[in-house]
């Protein structure tokens, strides 16, 4: 059976080499059935070392092809630094109206980092931040 993604640390898991590797930002889809297990994940864009760009029509054509009840957000900050931009809460909050609207529930969005002393997280989760409350 495909992987159970119902928190932050099992979207961080099944991802975090993936990440690892990337020298640029990657913006991906994780596709999930209505019991929250992975359909697929789909490469949306990849950007420059601190930026990306990112349509709601790219991310949901495939959540919609793969008949899709959900979709978590993820991607990645070369710099190792987890914490969203200004930019990310924006196509955050942009991604969640679309997804209101096609009836595909945007559970989070992911963002994957590195660890530190001081940080022993290498993720930030904008759901745990708070930024999906109001939606």
């Amino acid at each position: 059976e495909s992987p159970l993604l119902d928190t932050p640390e099992a979207v961080a898991a099944l991802m975090r080499e993936d990440a690892r590797l990337r020298s640029v930002e990657a913006f991906q889809v994780l596709l999930l059935n209505t019991r929250r297990r992975l359909i697929n994940v789909v490469k949306i864009a990849d950007g420059t070392l601190d930026t990306i760009l990112v349509h709601p029509r790219d991310v949901f054509k495939p959540a919609i092809a793969a008949n899709a009840a959900a979709v978590v957000l993820i991607h990645n900050h070369p710099s190792g630094e987890p914490n969203p931009s200004e930019a990310d809460i924006k196509v955050t909050r942009d991604l969640i109206r679309a997804g209101q609207l096609l009836k595909i529930e945007v559970l989070d969005h992911v963002i994957l980092g590195r660890a530190t002393r001081e940080r022993p997280k290498d993720y930030m989760s904008l759901r745990e931040l708070g930024y999906f409350a109001g939606y």
